[in-house]
Order: C-alpha cells, then structure tokens, then sequence
C-alpha cells in the first residue's frame, strides 16, 4: 500500500509500506490537511519521531465489515486527573494520530486500541460523505473553542483568520445563535474566498483597513464585540482582539503563536476595567468529536462546500503547498481523486 511519510523537515515522501496489523484496520477514505501539517513538513515536531506517516483528519471504512467510521485526532489517557474532571483536552498525557502513531496519510492505517477505548471511533451517519466526516476534527476543535469563550444567542461575534478554521468559526457562530458575525484577514484573497462561502456581515480587510480595530468599532456602534476569536497564528491579532472586545467580552485565543515567539503585549487594564474573560482553546475531546459530527450530519454547520481542492495521496505535497500559500480552504487527500 501507498503512504506518505515524514522523514525530516522538507522530506515527505510517498512510498510503499506494508498492510498495516492490529485490532481496528481503516481503509482510508478521505484525509483532510491543515496548517500543522505544512508547520510539521517545514520544521517537524517534538512529539514526532520519523518516520512517520502523518494526517490526522481522518475518515474512512473499517477494514473486513466496510463500517464508515471519523477518528479522532487527539487521543486522552482517560485515567489522569484532568481526563476523570472531564478535562480530555488538557489530558498531559494526550497523544495524536500523525505524531505517536502512523495517521491517516495512507490506504490503510492501524488504529490503536487506545482510541476506542476512550470512545474516539465514530460510526458516520447516513447522508454524510467521507469528505465531510474528515472536517469532523477540525470542527471538534472549534467547538471546544466556542463553548469555552461561551458564543450564543444575540452575541456579535469577530472571527480573526479566514482560513478554514475561521470558516468553521462564522459557520459555527450562526448555529449557535450569534446576532453578527464579522471576519477578519491580511490576505484578501482568501478573505474574499471565505466571505463568498460563509456569507459574514462584513469581510474587514486587515490590510487595506489601516486599523482593523476602529473597523470593528464602527460596525458595533461603538460597543465592540460580545467575543473576538483570534483563528490565525498572529500575535497582532490577539493583541487587537483585546482592544476590539465589548464590555464583559470574551477573547478566545485560539490560534497557537509559533514556538520562538510566544510572547504578546495585552492591555491589562482593558482587561481590567472592561472585566473582560481571555481563554484558551487546545484542540478537542472525543466527546466533542461526536458532537461535530451530529452538527455536520444535521446540517446546523454545512462543510462540503468548504472543500475546495480534492487530490489523491501522490499528490501530498501539492496539498501542503495549497494551505501554505492560503489558496484554499480546505484541501482533502481522497481515494480515487484525480483532481
């Protein structure tokens, strides 16, 4: 069978591997890609030990029965502290699929027994391609993100980042009641590309608006906004957030800043005299994994169309490069695509 391994940063490649052995086999349907995958090809990662076969998107069929099954990316122990207060996400002794473990950038892959034994193996509703199922994952996490910045009904909502993950958050928003939702970017033609899928109120561009912050103003009244999700990886931008926050506004620091330059300057007494709540958000749990895939299924958050670039396996590499350059909302590798 064909997969493609991480061997160092700026060597991926796509070779031949044996028939992978365990309890729960996947046949590989659809393997969707994101920003990791582009930041683990151009600098690798701690948690990874080559050769590694990478993507953590995951949807396909069980080998033997053809049952069509989503897996979870991020896999808790289940048995700590944090796992038994229900705190999955920031399990310490969290692994992942790509990284401890052979993902889904192959034919087939090996699941580990560990993965259903904390109930991140999901049977994908009828109605729902293997496409969609793979954007499970990524919705998982924004779903973390919202419920824990506490996005509802009547809030005016800033999405900071247009990419897919800034798609999902506008997609998410409206479901959960949001009065308005706003995004945000520096580059316009992906802002433009968002704006033309996800419908916001108003598309800010970040680089033509000398200060995103005043635009954001504006379009409230004055007030700002009920929550500011920061969805791109830029310290500008949960700096603005802040500034551009209601009072009694929650900003969700969502989006990881790179590793040599984490540190960003808030205005705290903003923060204090606003009474303003700044939450991080870490990935998801296999429970909110279930409920995307329930909001997916029901339609309250479409995600096919979101899919704008599909390509098979070989072509990993020219997927990676979409995301990188900001070409596309969401690239997926799937069997038999010719794209």
């Amino acid at each position: 069978m064909k997969v493609a391994r991480f061997h160092a940063p700026g060597d991926i490649r796509v070779e031949e591997a044996p028939m992978p052995e365990g309890d729960l086999i996947i046949r590989v349907r659809n393997c969707s890609t994101c920003g990791t995958d582009n930041k683990i090809y151009r600098h690798g990662h701690h948690h990874l030990r080559p050769p590694r076969v990478m993507g953590h998107e995951i949807a396909g069929e069980v080998a033997g029965t053809g049952e069509r099954v989503q897996v979870i990316a991020a896999i808790p122990c289940g048995r700590c502290a944090e796992c038994r207060r229900g705190r999955m996400t920031v399990c310490p002794r969290q692994e992942s699929m790509g990284y401890h473990y052979d993902g889904g950038f192959a034919e087939y892959m090996a699941v580990p027994d560990k993965v259903p034994a904390v109930g991140g193996v999901n049977r994908i509703p009828g109605g729902v391609s293997f496409a969609e199922a793979s954007l499970t994952e990524p919705l998982a996490c924004v779903l973390n993100g919202q419920d824990l910045a506490g996005v509802g009904a009547g809030d005016d909502v800033v999405v900071m980042g247009a990419g897919p993950i800034g798609c999902l958050h506008v997609r998410l928003a409206r479901a959960r009641g949001a009065a308005r939702v706003f995004l945000v970017d520096v580059n316009a033609e992906r802002l433009a590309m968002a704006a033309g899928l996800v419908h916001p109120d108003a598309a800010v561009d970040a680089a033509v608006d000398a200060d995103a912050v005043e635009r954001v103003l504006k379009l409230t009244g004055g007030r700002g906004a009920d929550v500011v999700i920061t969805a791109a990886a830029s310290g500008a931008a949960q700096e603005q957030a802040v500034r551009m926050a209601a009072r009694s506004g929650r900003i969700s620091l969502f989006g990881g800043l790179p590793k040599d330059d984490p540190i960003v300057r808030l205005d705290a007494n903003l923060i204090h005299y606003r009474e303003l709540t700044v939450v991080g958000a870490n990935g998801s749990s296999p429970a909110h994994n279930t409920a995307a895939l329930e909001l997916i299924a029901s339609g309250a958050v479409p995600v096919a169309d979101l899919i704008t670039h599909r390509l098979p396996l070989e072509r990993v590499l020219d997927a990676i490069d979409l995301v990188a350059r900001g070409a596309a909302i969401k690239v997926t590798l799937e069997e038999g695509s010719d794209a």
